[in-house]
């Protein structure tokens, strides 16, 4: 649909869809959707908790599991107020302004858990490559530059998005295909030239998420060269069991996130539904599973997570 550009200063608000076609049974899906972020924010509050109280997970690897579980929590924030409103209250509209800050907010959380990721397979090469030097290496200052730093470079990264945006004219209709606002789905809207912001856009993705799994597949090839070393296979998998979490978070953050690229890219003509399933995939079951997989995978967590909600020691 044409129509004359518009600056930022004059633009209408944004339109947000769920799932279209679904008419009131968009209630449903709302339905489900509440539940992932129930899950999401109870279980992550669960974790900080825990690891607050329980002397014995504070430690540089528990440290940074709560930097996760509020990085999930951040995340889930981000996103509920506009699919409240969109599959809820039928409430679609969304400025240009409250619009660009929501993008900010979802792909900084998206940034610093990547960061995150790679932060803790760093923790886990120490901790099975030099055991020995882990206390000296992994101090509480070490652990805290290492949160800021993610925190600082995704906060770079992601900072001149809106900027970018907000530089180009837009006279086409203001419809985006989420429930809430995506950097992808948005530069398809400005009919102005807009090769600085792919640009832009695919350099900060090589040097964040094309960086970080390339250093933990890095930190993982020596994992396993320092796990082969050992002689006993049950001292084998005692060592690799310790890594099982991580392992499990890693995949189920950058599996969806591949899927929505390939999407994105290579699937111009698949049905709506598959860009809006995968990219609800992506925003919404690692921070769901991220607190059961580290309740199930961690003895400590599990023990205080059955004795609270049971009454019970496990």
């Amino acid at each position: 649909m044409g129509g004359n550009p518009h600056n930022s200063s004059e633009l209408p608000p944004f339109t947000l869809t769920g799932f279209s076609g679904l008419g009131t049974s968009q209630h449903y899906v709302f339905l489900l959707l509440g539940t992932l972020y129930t899950v999401s924010i109870v279980g992550n509050a669960l974790i900080l908790f825990i690891i607050k109280e329980e002397q014995s997970l504070h430690q540089p690897m528990y440290y940074f599991l709560s930097l996760l579980s509020v990085n999930d929590l951040g995340v889930s924030f981000s996103t509920l107020p506009t699919v409240l409103a969109t599959f809820c209250f039928h409430l679609q509209k969304i400025s240009f302004d409250s619009c660009m800050a929501q993008m900010f907010f979802i792909h900084l959380f998206s940034f610093i858990e990547s960061g995150i990721l790679l932060v803790m397979s760093f923790d886990r090469y120490v901790a099975i490559c030099n055991p020995l030097r882990y206390a000296t290496v992994l101090t509480g200052a070490c652990v805290v530059c290492m949160g800021m730093a993610v925190i600082i470079r995704s906060f770079c990264m992601v900072f001149p998005l809106p900027f970018l945006l907000k530089r180009l004219p837009f006279c086409k209709a203001n419809v985006l295909s989420h429930a809430y606002c995506l950097h992808p789905d948005l530069i398809r809207l400005p009919c102005g030239d807009i090769p600085i912001n792919n640009i832009y856009g695919q350099f900060i993705v090589i040097c964040n998420f094309g960086l970080d799994s390339a250093l933990i597949l890095l930190s993982y090839v020596l994992i396993l060269r320092s796990v082969l070393a050992i002689a006993s296979w049950e001292e084998r998998l005692k060592t690799l069991n310790t890594c099982v979490s991580h392992l499990c978070a890693m995949l189920m953050f950058y599996v969806p996130m591949v899927g929505v690229s390939m999407v994105a890219r290579y699937g111009r003509h698949a049905p709506q539904y598959v860009h809006t399933l995968m990219s609800l995939i992506y925003l919404f079951v690692p921070p769901m599973l991220n607190p059961i997989i580290y309740s199930i995978k961690t003895k400590e967590i599990r023990r205080r997570l059955c004795k609270i909600l049971l009454g019970t020691k496990f």
